[in-house]
């Protein structure tokens, strides 16, 4: 029982178990997806953005060492959503951090300023503040000077809200020499850009092939997209600066295939390539208004609702992405050799088998996007049919298709759809959606609410498992087996955990306990706890309560509540902290 009051005064996670959502499906961040106002500011005045180079190419795939200093940041002050779900490199950085960061007491005091920060601009939805602080990184200069390569005036919004965090940026990269590791990994970054390179070269190729897209030679317009490993692989951030489009992705722990999710890259590529096209005829939009009121049952976004030509923008892309859809199995292969006339009878059956497998898919997925609200998606995709027959491109029969709309027809249509009663995450929506909590993290929250037995299970499952995450088992094992009063077991699963991890939160965390337990064994060793808590002070993460807990070990020996203390009672609480580690889950601002 006395064990249980060394765990109830661990740490305190500023995390909210409401807001775990940072790890499920992928989600896109778009600045402006449809709607110039979307950024207010008008998109003539609109600055470019910093990253984009007037004069190159008009589709580039880049790394970018700003906005590699600026998520190397964020995972320094407790970003780690989807991390085991990464390319390995970022797991790498983030070692090479710690160790920086382990060996000099300045930078971990420039950390704890930047993640005091970081703290204050949290908000309740990870997308968005993540996003801003890619915002910021897109207008910046390289390092060392970080500096806006713009008036502060001309910043959006979001990035606006954050400039103040580069002085700290700047101090926290000097102190760990974060260009010599972004140097380092160099080589890690250059082979992710070659998997991504081709997949999505033939990605565009086919699109503009579909859609009798003639390569430009003016380049006024951007299409960049950068790959940036040290954010979470399901979250993909979009801007729309100007008429340049920027997409930041982040690649997977995958060892074969492409590592980044190419669908939605072609999403937003469509945009780049729709938006003009639509926008150009706004002087038709008007006498289209009447079918948004067809559509106020939906379950679509209210910006949907409320915007003509943003419905009409999506519902083009969805029939352009309808008609490239392909089935999951291959068509069959083109016979060959001397045999080829004798097997050219069955590739023939073949082929119409899978020709009318794809058509039927392709108009399913026309439907369901019907009924989510997409009213005009089926209009689009039977123009669009009636272009492939013809040869013309979209750019040849966008103007057709919109100023021939027979208006009152497709109202009539979309008012006999039964609409879906939920949708999918919207794609160009910063929300996300929910991920599914299982696993260490799952363990996490039983223990928490009380549940121990099923956290055990949980824990030794994941030790069972070869590829288990071996280190928070070993770590929820010890506060187990501390709230069951084996301080033996408690201790000698905490130094296992120091052999295991390379998690700060979970080092210094362990160091703290084991301190506490020499603290409190009889007779006392006090010079053990004290080598332990000033350890818990190198190791450490960017949290105030982690530190605080050490100088308080160092100051004064760790005491026991008395039986009557409202700490020694045996409400369910959470003896790390940790809970929802992985979902890193911001506070409210503050």
């Amino acid at each position: 029982m006395f064990l249980c009051a060394v765990a109830s005064r661990a740490q305190n996670s500023s995390s909210s178990p409401a807001a775990s959502s940072s790890s499920g499906a992928p989600a896109l961040t778009l600045q402006n997806p449809s709607n110039p106002a979307a950024d207010a500011v008008n998109p003539v005045d609109r600055p470019e953005a910093a990253r984009i180079e007037r004069g190159g190419a008009a589709i580039t795939l880049e790394t970018n060492e700003s906005l590699f200093q600026v998520a190397v940041a964020l995972n320094a002050c407790g970003y780690n959503a989807d991390l085991s779900k990464s390319a390995p490199v970022r797991i790498e950085i983030r070692a090479d951090v710690n160790a920086a960061l382990q060996s000099s007491e300045t930078a971990r005091d420039s950390r704890d300023n930047l993640c005091a920060y970081i703290a204050k601009h949290r908000l309740s939805d990870l997308g968005m503040e993540v996003s801003q602080f890619v915002s910021l990184a897109l207008y910046l200069s390289p390092p060392p000077e970080l500096t806006p390569n713009v008036d502060l005036t001309q910043l959006p919004p979001q990035a606006a809200d954050v400039v103040n965090v580069l002085p700290l940026l700047r101090t926290f990269a000097q102190q760990i020499d974060l260009h010599y590791i972004w140097l380092k990994h160099r080589p890690e970054y250059e082979a992710l850009t070659a998997r991504v390179h081709d997949p999505m070269t033939n990605m565009i190729l086919e699109t503009n092939f579909y859609l009798h897209k003639p390569p430009t030679t003016l380049n006024t317009r951007r299409f960049l997209v950068l790959l940036e490993p040290m954010f979470s692989p399901n979250l993909t951030n979009a801007r729309v600066y100007g008429s340049d489009y920027i997409i930041v992705v982040s690649p997977d722990n995958s060892t074969s295939g492409v590592p980044v999710n190419l669908a939605q890259i072609r999403h937003v590529y469509l945009h780049y390539v729709v938006e003009p096209l639509v926008y150009s005829r706004g002087q038709a939009m008007e006498g289209m208004q009447p079918l948004l009121e067809t559509i106020q049952s939906s379950p679509l976004p209210f910006f949907y609702k409320s915007d003509i030509v943003a419905l009409m923008t999506e519902c083009v892309i969805k029939a352009i992405e309808a008609h490239l859809y392909l089935i999951p199995q291959p068509p069959p292969k083109v016979p060959g050799g001397p045999k080829r006339s004798a097997a050219d009878a069955t590739y023939q059956v073949e082929k119409a088998a899978y020709d009318e497998e794809t058509r039927v898919a392709r108009e399913n997925l026309v439907l369901t996007d019907m009924r989510q609200g997409w009213v005009l998606t089926e209009y689009f995709y039977s123009g669009l049919t009636q272009m492939q027959r013809s040869g013309e491109g979209l750019k040849d029969v966008m103007a057709p298709l919109i100023y021939g709309m027979d208006v009152q027809r497709q109202k009539h249509a979309a008012e006999q759809i039964l609409f879906l009663t939920s949708i999918p995450a919207d794609p160009l929506s910063p929300s996300f959606t929910p991920h599914k909590v299982k696993g260490m993290e799952l363990a996490e929250q039983d223990l928490v609410n009380g549940h121990m037995n099923d956290a055990e299970a949980l824990a030794q499952k994941a030790l069972n498992d070869p590829t288990g995450d071996h280190a928070e088992a070993t770590y929820l094992m010890a506060r187990i087996d501390l709230m069951q009063g084996k301080a033996d077991q408690a201790t000698k699963a905490f130094q296992q955990t120091l052999s295991l991890s390379q998690d700060p939160r979970t080092l210094a965390w362990s160091h703290i306990y084991l301190g506490r337990l020499y603290d409190v064994k009889d007779p006392p060793e006090r010079a053990k706890a004290i080598a332990e808590y000033k350890q818990a002070l190198v190791v450490r993460d960017g949290s105030p309560d982690t530190k605080l807990a050490a100088e308080h070990g160092i100051a004064q020996p760790f005491m026991l509540p008395q039986q009557d203390s409202p700490d020694s009672d045996n409400q369910p609480f959470d003896p790390t902290g940790k809970a929802q580690k992985e979902a890193y889950q911001p506070s409210a601002p503050q």
